[in-house]
């Protein structure tokens, strides 16, 4: 028997020939993608990491003649003071603006899901920034605290917005706790991410003298980590004349958590934080974006959705005994609206999130929440005003 001769590649048929180049061709290009992808995720991989606990903070202190910045000594019983929160939502969520991870339920059945992952335009986050700065600004706060607060990120054109904060109160304390540092996020395909920088944004008109970031409990599980914040509360304390200390926190607890595991676990390291402060006499008031209703207010405003798996309720047995929940319960502003569609009023669910607790030694004067009719972010901001019995 004959050996079978090779027939040289040069006088194959043509059509045998284009179907291996073709086939040689897609072997390399599918090489080079497994190549690629799996480069970017050794990037990303790489890149993460989640920031320690009980990491001191700078914060920026306003000196020279022309400061403005009063000495916390000077707090007296009889002083009404008074603090605004407010979640900005990255000068994102206008009123036609829908979150592409936010997913809800109409009454009849329509599934709801959101489109948008960044600002839809440079031009269209500056307005939100600045039209949120000016409703700070109208009530000229003691204190502010302001959660999604982006300093340098795609999502948001790059307008650093703790800046211009500090820009529009140059006469305030500041600082800035970090809660969610990206590597370029490549996700969602059709809108990406990039990278982000953002956080909790504190000022004050009383001179801080120190502040520390808190790391809540987090989830570790894969991929949820590199999208969810690394969710934290930021603590600025100030020297009273009772020598005791006035605590301000600002805090943005955990939305996305299926079986609210992570925010029980978030909750209680709160309370821990809450109960040593307590022990130690100190004057506390923690806020912000709880993402749990904490003024019993769930199907208190008129809407077309079923209930959001989002909207967890607050159990306020597990403060610590004492402290009190300072929110509007007067159900008529909402904080925060359903971000799966654009706001249209009595359609998307309504819930108040936002607010504050306090120790027993803070008088509560008023809580009011703001209605902006959501013209700049998917949150309404909350204004609080109190005494201490120094």
């Amino acid at each position: 028997m004959t050996k079978k001769e090779k027939i040289p590649f040069k006088d194959w048929p043509t059509k045998k020939k284009i179907l291996v180049i073709l086939a040689m061709s897609l072997a390399f290009l599918l090489i080079a993608v497994i190549i690629l992808v799996g480069s970017y995720l050794i990037y990303v991989v790489t890149q993460y990491y989640r920031i320690a606990d009980k990491q001191d903070l700078t914060p920026t202190i306003t000196k020279g003649k022309d400061s403005q910045t009063k000495d916390a000594k000077t707090i007296t019983s009889s002083q009404e003071l008074s603090i605004i929160s407010y979640n900005i939502g990255f000068g994102a969520y206008d009123p036609d603006y829908s979150f592409f991870m936010d997913t809800g339920k109409m009454k009849d059945g329509r599934v709801i899901t959101g489109v948008h992952s960044k600002a839809v335009s440079y031009t269209n986050c500056l307005k939100n920034t600045n039209g949120a700065l000016e409703v700070v600004a109208s009530y000229d706060p003691d204190f502010q605290i302001i959660q999604e607060v982006d300093t340098v990120a795609d999502r948001s054109y790059h307008i650093n917005q703790y800046e211009a904060f500090q820009k529009k109160f140059p006469n305030n304390d500041s600082v800035f706790a970090n809660n969610f540092h990206t590597a370029l996020l490549l996700y969602p395909f059709n809108e990406p991410i990039g990278t982000t920088n953002s956080g909790l944004a504190t000022l004050s008109k009383y001179s801080m003298i120190s502040s520390m970031r808190r790391s809540y409990p987090l989830s570790d599980s894969f991929p949820d980590k590199f999208f969810d914040l690394d969710r934290c509360f930021s603590v600025t304390r100030y020297t009273l004349s009772n020598n005791k200390e006035l605590i301000i926190g600002n805090s943005h607890m955990s939305a996305y958590d299926k079986g609210g595991v992570i925010r029980k676990q978030q909750l209680e390291f709160l309370v821990t934080f809450l109960k040593e402060e307590q022990d130690k006499g100190n004057y506390v008031i923690v806020g912000g974006d709880f993402n749990h209703d904490i003024a019993d207010s769930v199907g208190k405003f008129p809407s077309q959705e079923e209930r959001p798996d989002w909207v967890a309720s607050f159990n306020a047995d597990e403060l610590p005994s004492g402290y009190q929940i300072a929110a509007d319960k007067s159900y008529t502003v909402a904080t925060c609206r359903a971000a799966e569609m654009p706001y249209k009023k009595g359609e998307n669910y309504e819930v108040v999130i936002d607010g504050f607790l306090c120790s027993a030694n803070v008088n509560i004067k008023e809580v009011k929440n703001i209605d902006t009719h959501y013209l700049y972010s998917d949150h309404n901001p909350v204004l609080f005003k109190f005494s201490l019995a120094i």
